[in-house]
């Protein structure tokens, strides 16, 4: 039974996708960066007359500390990317007090698949991997540190 309580308690994501604009970078009123972009992941299937068809997913994704400063300052829209997180509800009131609700990805870490200089078809070098679990450390984030 132990082992089967663990198993509900898994909570992974892994996508690879393009950054559908440039990233936001902010920072905590303690300073602490965060930086915010949205994911464009395809997923390409055949219907039911056997053509194929694309879907697209627009995934939000939250970057701390210094990975997240390192995405703010390296990635531009277009840019391809792996991100390996976790996924994490979120809630807020919008300017004319509707509540909303929505899911994110909180990256552990996210690995740039195109060199810097934007030459396609070529893998990042290791150098250009934002461990994001690394730079998180075991200190949780509260709503205080979120600057939006």
């Amino acid at each position: 039974m132990p082992a089967l309580l663990r198993l509900l308690q898994l909570n992974n994501a892994q996508l690879v996708g393009r950054l559908t604009r440039d990233p936001e970078l902010r920072f905590t009123t303690s300073g602490l960066p965060v930086c915010r972009f949205d994911l464009a992941v395809n997923r390409r299937y055949k219907d039911k007359t056997g053509e194929w068809k694309d879907d697209t997913s627009f995934i939000p994704v939250v970057v701390w500390r210094e990975a997240g400063q390192r995405c703010g300052e390296k990635l531009k829209k277009g840019n391809p990317v792996y991100v390996e997180g976790r996924l994490k509800s979120k809630s807020w009131e919008t300017k004319d007090g509707q509540k909303r609700s929505g899911l994110e990805i909180e990256a552990l870490r996210v690995q740039f698949l195109e060199r810097a200089e934007g030459t396609p078809g070529e893998p990042a070098p290791a150098s250009d991997e934002a461990p994001a679990d690394a730079a998180m450390g075991d200190a949780p984030v509260t709503t205080e540190d979120v600057p939006f």
